[in-house]
């Protein structure tokens, strides 16, 4: 496959009702992409404080505000890229590429989302306010730099979501687990580089057009990579099911009968990587997957129950 020249669109100017323009205005935020702030979620499951109305509160808060400073991040993404964006096949459709938004109007948004978003932060609490920052402060580096880096471009994309789950503990005022912290890091490393690698295979010779930075890897060196985290995330999380902390504080070592859906649902994912050309999307792949969606809702519910029940009977 190679990479075809494409004309870019004309630069109209950006017009339309107000209904328009906030519509642009949103979608340049990438809502779809808010699902991976459930993270921050984390933390309201496994300190059991689930059926607590007040904690239940602050996380909604929490994970509101990190969607506020992710769309602050995708704008400023999207202004720095431009005029990439205008010479890209999909990319040049996108609001502010497209003409649709303007980039002051971008530009204004940005701003004023980084100041609520760290404002609302800092009102939560100090070291809630302190980590969302940090997390501001990577997803602009990882726009302006990083994702230009070889190996350093995966690695902070999955610090992102290690740095949401620990804002979700940030703002609860409870301890994560390492372990459940390494995990989150392997996990998000597993998707990562299965993006890349997704990227790789459809794009072939044209990759380097569409992300200037997979031309640093190979297919091969990205299988290794994900080999690794792969055997890594399993053992990881299994250690964290029977490390005595968990023991301790779910009253229960019962918790290791979830590796199983962990197994399966990593199975299933390198399945739909290797055989359906599948890990562009994670959220897409997960959603539209049958096997793989009902395999994280066992998870999901069998932890539950193992969290929340099982210790009571």
């Amino acid at each position: 496959m190679t990479s075809e020249h494409v004309a870019p669109l004309a630069r109209p100017k950006a017009t339309g009702s107000l209904l328009a323009v906030l519509i642009a205005l949103v979608l340049s935020m990438r809502p779809k992409q808010w699902t991976k702030n459930a993270f921050v979620g984390a933390a309201l499951i496994f300190s059991q404080q689930l059926l607590h109305l007040d904690a239940l509160a602050r996380t909604a808060a929490a994970i509101a505000l990190f969607c506020l400073l992710s769309g602050a991040v995708y704008l400023v993404n999207d202004l720095t890229d431009l005029e990439a964006d205008r010479q890209h096949p999909r990319k040049r459709h996108r609001p502010l590429a497209s003409g649709r938004l303007s980039p002051k109007v971008a530009a204004v948004a940005a701003v004023l989302s980084v100041i609520g978003g760290l404002v609302g932060s800092f009102a939560l609490s100090v070291p809630f306010g302190a980590t969302a920052l940090a997390y501001l402060l990577l997803n602009l580096a990882y726009s302006l730099w990083l994702k230009h880096v070889v190996i350093l471009d995966v690695l902070s994309v999955a610090l992102g979501f290690v740095l949401r789950a620990a804002a979700g503990a940030a703002v609860l005022a409870v301890e994560l687990s390492p372990w459940l912290l390494a995990c989150t890091i392997l996990l998000a490393l597993f998707l990562a580089l299965s993006k890349r690698r997704h990227e790789l295979t459809l794009l072939e010779s044209g990759a380097g057009s569409h992300r200037p930075i997979l031309e640093e890897y190979s297919v091969a060196l990205l299988d290794q990579m994900i080999s690794v985290v792969t055997s890594s995330t399993v053992v990881a999380y299994a250690l964290y099911t029977l490390s005595p902390r968990t023991v301790e504080e779910f009253g229960s070592n019962k918790l290791v009968y979830t590796v199983p859906f962990v197994l399966y649902g990593i199975f299933r994912y390198l399945y739909l990587i290797h055989q359906r050309d599948g890990g562009g999307n994670p959220e897409q792949l997960l959603l539209s997957d049958r096997p793989l969606l009902v395999s994280v809702l066992l998870w999901v519910v069998t932890a539950a129950i193992l969290v929340y029940v099982v210790r009571y009977i």
